[in-house]
């Protein structure tokens, strides 16, 4: 459709150009004539030049091809306008806790038509409260790109955390656009940092009531963290001319919330007098922030006393005598006391083991050979009748004569007296008491020798 009016408008002109061209002889010459050439030629040129911006915006042509053939299109809305904070401040450096501060906000509307009827509210959350006033502001017009300024009263609360807290900036608002009216609304979240104080507290160093050269002493220092954060990383030194120390820097770690604790400084003076020290406390707050605090000190140094030589002979001689006489008089008496009974034991009991040996070699013996045992006792027997005779010649003993036992001829003795108190050979048995006959004098008599 757009192609054919084209070609219309380009033909119409045509004959327009043509027909002036055969009606200018028959026109006596005139400057006016020129000019009507000219108003046809701007004429044609000025229809054909709104078909040319036609192409530029196909929404206006598609406007305008339905305004051309009755159609009722509806108008198609721009874009939303968007208000945003361009820029904000809370003051200097952090808020601390417990603090006041003032929150200047400015905001702007980067859409293409004019927002109204706004409503703006600040919200601090948690960790902020609107310290005297309403969280609650007006706007009746804020046009596009144009820019507005709001400052809120605030206070940071005392249970705030430490760190970055956000603070919510609402937006509500009214536009109009393509005829009708709409409504929008956005929320934008700007952070404030809050920080605790440094409530980290140390007492004054406590010096050494005596302190001597060359002996190890101690300063102390007491602390306690009163802060709701924790502190981080403690570490203690001290330095100094006059003392020396076996650690420089101790690491004392982390204090709590509420902890409490004390710190030892351990050094040795040098000299005596009066010795300045310096302690350094190095530490990170709750916010993370290194601190550093120093504190000096005066120690009182005297010398060292004189050692007595004397006084060491004497402590050198108790040394060396360690336990006292008589502890050494009783032992010796316990052991000599110990090897006496010892022995005595022994004794007894190697006398008992010998006769008991002894009594069962006799009962062997006197198995194996029972003849020649009784023989033996015969002859015995007989030589013990003989030398009780008065008339019998004197018979070496056997136990009292190394010589070897004789045999006796009994036969030629004469015959024994009834009268007599030893008894014959052959009453020998009689004389057992026990029951077991004659072979049982012997192991007897053997046992009565012994004894």
């Amino acid at each position: 459709m757009t192609t054919l009016r084209t070609r219309i408008a380009a033909m119409t002109a045509a004959m327009i150009a043509a027909l002036s061209i055969v009606l200018a002889p028959a026109i006596a010459p005139a400057p006016t004539t020129t000019h009507h050439a000219g108003g046809i030629a701007s004429i044609a040129a000025s229809i054909a030049e709104p078909v040319r911006t036609a192409y530029a915006d196909d929404a206006a042509s598609d406007n305008a091809s339905a305004g051309a053939t009755g159609e009722d299109v509806a108008p198609i809305s721009g874009p939303v306008p968007n208000v945003i904070i361009t820029n904000f401040t809370y003051g200097d450096g952090s808020v601390p806790v417990g603090g006041d501060f003032t929150l200047t906000f400015t905001f702007q509307n980067k859409g293409k038509v004019a927002v109204s009827n706004m409503v703006v509210t600040v919200d601090g959350g948690d960790a902020f409260a609107i310290a005297g006033g309403a969280n609650t502001f007006y706007v009746d017009a804020l046009y596009a790109g144009r820019s507005a300024t709001q400052s809120v009263p605030m206070q940071a609360l005392s249970s705030a955390t430490s760190g970055a807290q956000g603070v919510t900036v609402g937006f509500r608002y009214e536009y109009v656009d393509g005829g009708s009216r709409s409504s929008s609304s956005s929320d934008i979240k700007i952070s404030v940092p809050v920080s605790q104080p440094d409530r980290f507290q140390l007492d004054d160093p406590v010096p050494p009531e005596d302190a001597t050269v060359g002996t190890e002493t101690t300063i102390t220092m007491n602390y306690v963290n009163k802060g709701k954060g924790d502190i981080a990383n403690v570490e203690a030194s001290i330095e100094g001319e006059g003392l020396e120390t076996t650690t420089k820097t101790q690491y004392v770690g982390n204090v709590a919330s509420g902890a409490s604790g004390s710190i030892g400084f351990a050094f040795t003076p040098t000299a005596s007098g009066s010795i300045e020290a310096k302690l350094h406390i190095v530490y990170e707050d709750s916010d993370g922030k290194p601190q550093s605090k120093e504190f000096p000190v005066t120690v009182d140094v005297a010398e060292a006393p004189a050692v007595d030589e004397t006084d060491m002979t004497v402590e050198d001689a108790t040394a060396d005598a360690g336990v006292p006489w008589w502890v050494w008089a009783v032992a010796a008496i316990v052991v000599g006391i110990a090897v006496v009974v010892t022995v005595v034991v022994v004794r007894r009991r190697r006398k008992r083991k010998e006769a008991a040996q002894a009594e069962a070699d006799d009962w062997d013996d006197w198995g194996k050979t029972p003849a020649s045992d009784a023989d033996t006792s015969d002859a015995s027997e007989a030589s013990a009748s003989v030398s009780s005779d008065p008339l019998s010649p004197s018979v070496p003993s056997a136990a009292s004569d190394a010589q070897p036992t004789q045999v006796l001829d009994l036969t030629s003795l004469p015959a024994p007296d009834p009268s007599s108190a030893v008894a014959p050979v052959s009453e020998a048995p009689s004389a057992s008491t026990d029951g077991h006959g004659p072979m049982d004098s012997r192991p007897r008599r053997a046992r009565k020798e012994r004894a």
